[in-house]
């Protein structure tokens, strides 16, 4: 395994830029998250059993790697009857925790606002000079919806008890809230990533008019809260978007991440909403799998030349780096960064 050796500094003033909409002193990389494997690689340190030491270890594999941040996800879930199968693949009809107004009324709901937060103290002086962080809440309003209830019971149960689904999706928004509530002003953090998977390839998930219902102003709360304390807030969101990119728009955030070639290439995402929004990533994770490094490496460039003027791209992945992706796809995408010479 070769690991990419950045001669550079970590400096967040370089994503910034991106995520201001204009062209970074020197071409940016940005990634959601990576997979276990990496982190250990590129970080020199093994799993920890503890938030701080999970931090510092991303911290170190993100400066390694070559990117002027590190992204840190919640450590807390919502509690599941069932939990998360710890599969690559898991039903989205699973769910069945809230099925009716007594399984509402006696779940659990999480306060993370009450958890403990130490580590975001603790950790800024063994940070780098010049590197910030990026946190990122809980599994998105619509997809803890759909963990809780089961998509076609949720579905089934906008239209037969409408109530209850309006409840269920009020009380993960005020759990949801209440983390962001603790993480967005931390000098260290310089944005937060607000995650929901709303579309399949072809369509969104539920129809437009209940995302903006029962979804929407719960994303709005949190690019207000953010936008107060002078951080960035990213979307990231999977499947179809162009139903709802009005939107995405009004609601206040300042980049978009997640892009697949079956729905629309990042080049021509590019097009349509680099004037509005930053865009961050794009390069398939199906195509970092199944391409060469050449391939890799020569899309990668193309895409730094084609925004490098223009401003707020930033080089990643589609969506993340999965175990499956061959890690020398991954730093053949790396070194397209950091070695990119227009």
């Amino acid at each position: 395994m070769r690991i990419p050796s950045p001669s550079r500094m970590p400096d967040a003033r370089n994503l910034a830029e991106v995520l201001e909409r204009r062209a970074p002193a020197r071409p940016t990389l940005f990634e959601f998250f990576l997979n276990e494997r990496l982190y250990t690689a590129l970080s020199g340190i093994p799993p920890q059993p503890d938030e701080l030491g999970r931090a510092v270890r991303a911290v170190r594999a993100f400066e390694n790697a070559g990117y002027d941040y590190a992204t840190l996800l919640c450590p807390w879930a919502f509690p599941l009857v069932h939990g998360k199968a710890d599969k690559s693949t898991v039903s989205l009809n699973q769910g069945d925790a809230i099925r009716s107004r007594a399984d509402f009324d006696r779940y659990p709901w999480p306060d993370f606002g009450a958890m403990d937060f130490g580590f975001l103290d603790a950790l800024p002086p063994l940070m780098p000079e010049g590197m910030k962080l990026i946190l990122c809440g809980p599994d998105g309003i619509l997809e803890t919806a759909v963990e809780l209830m089961g998509y076609e019971a949720m579905c089934t149960m906008l239209y037969d008890d409408a109530g209850l689904a309006e409840d269920v999706f009020a009380r993960v928004g005020e759990s949801y809230m209440s983390f962001y509530r603790k993480v967005t002003g931390p000098p260290a953090v310089m944005a937060v990533v607000s995650s929901d998977d709303w579309g399949f390839k072809t369509q969104t998930m539920i129809s437009p008019a209940h995302l903006r219902k029962l979804v929407f102003p719960w994303h709005r709360q949190v690019c207000s809260l953010a936008h107060r304390f002078g951080k960035y807030v990213i979307l990231h969101s999977c499947g179809a978007f162009e139903p709802v990119l009005e939107d995405i728009v009004s609601m206040g955030f300042d980049a978009r991440h997640s892009y697949e070639d079956s729905i629309l290439p990042v080049e021509r995402a590019y097009e349509l909403l680099h004037d509005r929004l930053a865009v961050l990533g794009g390069v398939d994770v199906g195509f970092l799998v199944e391409s060469g490094e050449r391939q890799i490496a020569l899309r990668s460039r193309r895409l730094l030349r084609q925004t490098a003027v223009r401003g707020g791209y930033a080089l990643g992945s589609g969506n993340s780096i999965p175990d499956y992706v061959p890690d020398r796809h991954f730093f053949a995408m790396l070194r397209a960064c950091l070695d990119f010479d227009a």
